[in-house]
């Protein structure tokens, strides 16, 4: 696809999906007038501990260095399975991923996934933890598991997108009513046209399921954020322009009402057993300028056993 035809689709509000077809793309936006960010963003990385997985993830880490970002985004499930372990089986999971983001040179933060959540429901009959988040914060340095900084004029929002259910899907995607008060009260103080970069783990906006399981399917409440329309409500009168989610393995670019929402493939692809609907192991290298981003898909070169490219 060429670019032109790439903005042309954006224009008219159409989503694409797959990483062959969007690399090297760029669109318009209001940005900050106080230079070029460089940013590298990565998601559902599913650290397992193993020798193998772990060289990938190495692996990773000098592909995204190469990038020279000034910042590096994760996108949440920076473990695998956290809800039915314990902490200390989860350990060295978390190990795993941290030795990953020592590796990585540039300033780094990271939004909870599902896989996250430790100790949900340990599977060998273990209590269950009263925070689940505990080891997510405590690994990341971090006191709640959302929050809000500032980078060249550009202001980043870090949401965290899920709440524990007792349903069969054992979670759901929510921005909680406290977040969404914060929100409130974070944003009265942002002025309008200051550009905002929003980052979660579950998709607020997607056309994945319409494209992959017909028009007409309902996405399932552990795949999306339920509450999203209350959430992209909130921006109505700011600049917000990009939301980098995760949570679903593809690339996808979808435009709506100014907004660019990148979803942002997987470290592990199919679950470190190969692509996932034509989305390879990877992770998205952004440049934020002041009128347009530059975007771009990186496979890292890591291929799953049996896997042939």
């Amino acid at each position: 696809m060429s670019r032109r035809s790439f903005l042309k689709a954006m224009a008219a509000g159409g989503s694409l999906i797959g990483s062959p077809g969007l690399a090297g793309t760029s669109w318009r936006i209001q940005g900050s007038d106080r230079g070029d960010l460089r940013l590298v963003f990565y998601t559902d990385i599913h650290a397992d501990g193993t020798a193998e997985t772990s060289q990938a993830l190495a692996m990773a880490a000098m592909a995204i260095n190469t990038q020279r970002a000034d910042l590096v985004l994760c996108g949440g499930d920076l473990i695998a399975g956290g809800a039915s372990l314990t902490p200390d089986q989860a350990a060295p999971r978390w190990d795993a991923y941290m030795d990953m983001v020592r590796a990585i040179e540039a300033e780094h933060h990271a939004v909870i996934g599902n896989h996250d959540l430790v100790g949900v429901r340990p599977s060998d009959g273990s209590d269950a933890l009263s925070d689940p988040r505990r080891d997510f914060k405590q690994r990341l340095g971090l006191r709640q598991s959302h929050g809000t900084f500032e980078a060249l004029g550009y202001r980043f929002i870090l949401l965290d997108s899920l709440r524990v259910s007792d349903d069969a899907h054992r979670y759901h995607g929510w921005v909680s009513s406290e977040q969404i008060a914060w929100l409130r009260e974070l944003l009265s103080s942002i002025p309008a046209a200051n550009p905002i970069v929003l980052v979660l783990h579950m998709p607020l906006l997607t056309t994945f399921f319409s494209a992959t399981r017909g028009a007409t399917f309902e996405a399932p409440p552990n795949r999306v954020v339920i509450n999203n329309i209350e959430v992209l409500k909130l921006f109505a009168d700011h600049n917000l322009i990009l939301v980098l989610q995760g949570h679903l393995h593809v690339t996808e670019a979808l435009h709506w009402r100014g907004t660019t929402f990148l979803t942002g493939g997987a470290v592990c692809g199919n679950w470190w057993r190969g692509a996932y609907f034509e989305t390879a192991e990877g992770f998205n290298s952004i440049t934020l300028r002041g009128d347009r981003i530059d975007w771009d898909y990186v496979d890292y070169g890591w291929t799953a056993r049996g896997e042939d490219r």
